[in-house]
């Protein structure tokens, strides 16, 4: 039960009013609500009472602000040790998008309607959809860590769900658009003479692996005798060594003849790591650890892969001599994993399962999001259109 009153007082001899809402929550704590006006006094305590009978309320009195919730959120992300990365875009995203919007706001004040009306601020402000939907996990995720240190009864914005834009989709990925195509991949072999570069370029073409687990790569893992690469480990973009960002992420990859020739090559020459050991003369023991080191056998950075190999070599593989004015297309290094997929699918007949095995894939629906198109068959397509167009000419 609540009640519903008129406080009138005076202050400085004039006379001022407010609604008051009296009722007990759902510990039996009783609690008090004041509002300006009796409309808005009824409304919020028909609300109030009906989430306390589901024991979802959460006073004001006690409730915290998106902005300080935020704080202990990434305390807690650092607590749990999640990676630099994800803490970091998480901080972002609060600093940057949620904060100038709703860090006032406190959490028994959040709501569905203004989940989705901060979403429509971020459109109007030009924000991109798939931003848009990982600003929106991280608001899910923050509440979520609320309702587990009672700061919130409820995840209002569990059921918010952003429709996609056709205009803003780019449609499925095309072999010399959104990834190198096959006489594009020879042509970068072709230029690439240095061992390292090539290593790199042959062992992501035919594996697929990310960027992270290349540079984090251990020759461990790597058993060149049965032609497999186990895949168990990452490094971030700090060069800190740690496991596949997902289950999925751990697994076993064939590779091709080429793949493991090159390797077999590269290991003779590949630089080792300093350890802090020392032998017998007092120096200090070296040992072969990483596939893809820097010159030290320390963790190699993504920044300095694309300025010293992956940026200089596509100008070069691309440049056609017989027109001047024709601009290289340029790939970011990541298209390497789709020129593996659409092989896999191409020459090898993988299922999609398979696929999304080798590609670590923590879904199937990713690995079709990705290349359904390739595993359609076109020749069949173009059967049926050809039978189409001829049923309706005999007509």
């Amino acid at each position: 039960m609540a009640s519903i009153r008129k406080r009138v007082w005076a202050n400085k001899g004039v006379e001022k009013s407010a609604w008051v809402v009296d009722y007990f929550d759902q510990s039996q704590t009783k609690r008090r609500k004041t509002f300006a006006t009796k409309k808005e006094a009824v409304n919020w305590a028909t609300t109030a009472l009906h989430e306390v009978k589901q024991g979802i309320h959460t006073p004001a009195s006690i409730s915290v602000t998106v902005a300080r919730a935020g704080e202990l959120w990434l305390e807690e992300c650092e607590a749990d040790g999640l990676e630099r990365s994800t803490i970091r875009q998480r901080g972002q995203h609060l600093k940057h998008h949620i904060n100038p919007h709703l860090g006032g706001v406190r959490l028994s004040e959040l709501t569905t309607p203004s989940v989705y009306n901060f979403d429509g601020q971020l459109r109007k402000a030009g924000t991109s959809l798939a931003m848009r939907r990982k600003i929106l996990t991280s608001i899910k995720t923050l509440l979520s860590f609320a309702q587990k240190q009672a700061l919130v009864a409820q995840n209002v914005a569990s059921p918010v769900k952003l429709k996609r834009d056709d205009r803003e989709d780019s449609g499925p990925l095309r072999e010399g658009v959104d990834y190198p195509s096959r006489a594009q991949m020879k042509q970068l072999l072709d230029s690439t003479a240095k061992l390292r570069w090539r290593a790199l370029l042959v062992t992501a073409m035919f594996s697929g692996m990310r960027a992270s687990e290349l540079r984090g790569l251990p020759w461990a893992n790597v058993d060149l005798d049965a032609g497999v690469i186990h895949v168990r480990q990452r490094a971030d973009a700090w060069g800190k060594i740690g496991k596949p960002k997902s289950k999925a992420g751990s697994r076993d990859i064939p590779l091709a003849p080429i793949v493991i020739n090159t390797l077999r090559e590269w290991k003779v020459l590949c630089p080792k790591r300093e350890t802090d050991k020392k032998d017998d003369a007092g120096q200090p023991i070296m040992v072969l650890d990483l596939v893809f080191p820097n010159g030290l056998g320390h963790v190699e950075s993504l920044q300095n892969i694309y300025k010293r190999y992956w940026d200089p070599i596509q100008p070069k593989a691309f440049k056609d001599e017989s027109n001047p004015e024709h601009k290289p297309p340029r790939f970011g290094f990541h298209s390497l994993r789709h020129v593996a997929a659409s092989m896999f699918i191409a020459y090898l007949n993988w299922t999609p399962k398979r696929v999304q095995e080798v590609m670590g894939h923590s879904s199937i629906t990713v690995t079709y999001d990705c290349y359904g198109h390739l595993f359609q068959d076109k020749d069949a397509d173009r059967d049926a259109m050809k039978k189409l167009e001829a049923a309706i000419v005999a007509a």
